[in-house]
């Protein structure tokens, strides 16, 4: 079923237009296959990263982690940078369809290139990591910034818009649980007892498959909503207005602290089932537990916030999420109750 939704076009002498047309069901689809795409790098860099650098590509874990967060930071003043310059975009296919074309098999190329082990001293090997990490997600920033606004101009229509959302949403999730139950199956299946070759493989397999899933989004969505012919403001303006942006500031500080503590909550379980319960091969169930939990908190997010301010909400959870991490502390290693067909 399709839901005729208005949309605004620029006219030549810059007067808006307004022409009806529909948001189709396979359009929805293919917005949400573009995130479960994303989520087959996302949900990898956050749960499994860290250990392959530690485990198999033969850094230190101070090193890996330093790298991570320094390259999560340079990462996090690029994103309003891609935005400005996506938005500056102009092209047949529209403002930001075209990086999901374009950007598509770079991502998958930074990707495997992020997961191979060359043969290079500690020193060779960290700039090898930092290099090829920041490559990844200069990449990955400039395919998932235009793709997030793209739900902005395929219509304006805000129950259609909040539909593609849920769409999004579905697909994010779906990839992320995918790919935490599948990747510690996938490396010794693919690897045959060659872990180096296994994550190289494991992230070829992933990078196709979201390469596949771009080109989809790509082929499915249109860009309904042109902006009137104004003249934009310069990039460096706009990132002069978000610095002085007091509000924004305090999101971007909130955002970035949110997304290092679910990275290294993620990241961390690896290393906790591995070598403190002993027990490597429940990492798939957990993490796919742990997105699965993600998922559930994302869902009834919004029936929480109609009976609890947004910034109350958020102060209360936050501070039992920080709890709830304290207290794993005292969970003993015999604590993990596992029935037969999970530990099959």
């Amino acid at each position: 079923m399709t839901v005729p939704v208005r949309h605004i076009t620029a006219a030549p002498g810059g007067k808006a237009q307004q022409s009806t047309t529909a948001v189709r069901l396979r359009e929805k689809i293919g917005y949400g296959l573009g995130d479960m795409g994303f989520n087959f790098y996302w949900a990898n860099i956050s749960a499994f990263l860290l250990i392959y650098y530690t485990d198999v590509f033969g850094i230190s874990a101070a090193a890996a982690g330093t790298m991570m967060l320094v390259t999560k930071i340079v990462d996090a003043f690029t994103d309003p940078l891609m935005g400005a310059i996506a938005d500056r975009t102009r092209s047949r296919f529209g403002k930001f369809r075209p990086y999901l074309l374009c950007l598509a098999l770079p991502l998958a190329g930074a990707g495997v290139l992020t997961y191979s082990t060359p043969d290079l001293g500690e020193t060779g090997k960290l700039v090898w990591a930092y290099g090829t990490y920041t490559l990844l997600m200069l990449v990955y920033t400039a395919i998932n910034i235009p793709y997030s606004a793209l739900s902005g101009v395929i219509t304006n229509d805000s129950q259609q818009r909040t539909t593609l959302i849920s769409y999004r949403f579905i697909g994010g999730f779906s990839g992320g649980i995918l790919v935490t139950y599948l990747t510690p199956k996938l490396v010794p299946l693919l690897g045959q007892g060659d872990d180096v070759l296994g994550w190289q493989l494991t992230m070829l397999v992933f990078g196709i498959a979201a390469a596949l899933m771009f080109f989809i989004t790509f082929l499915t969505t249109k860009e309904r909503i042109a902006p009137l012919s104004l003249q934009p403001n310069a990039v460096r303006q706009d990132l002069t207005d978000l610095k002085n942006n007091k509000p924004w500031l305090v999101l971007f500080a909130l955002a970035l602290i949110i997304m290092v503590t679910i990275t290294m909550r993620a990241g961390s379980g690896v290393y906790y089932f591995k070598y403190y319960v002993m027990r490597p091969d429940l990492v798939g169930e957990f993490l796919s537990s742990y997105m699965l939990a993600l998922a559930l908190g994302a869902a009834v997010t919004p029936l929480m916030t109609r009976f609890i301010d947004k910034k109350r909400l958020m102060v209360l959870l936050m501070s039992l999420a920080g709890l709830l991490s304290i207290s794993l502390y005292f969970v003993p290693a015999d604590a993990v109750g596992v029935s037969a067909s999970s530990k099959a």
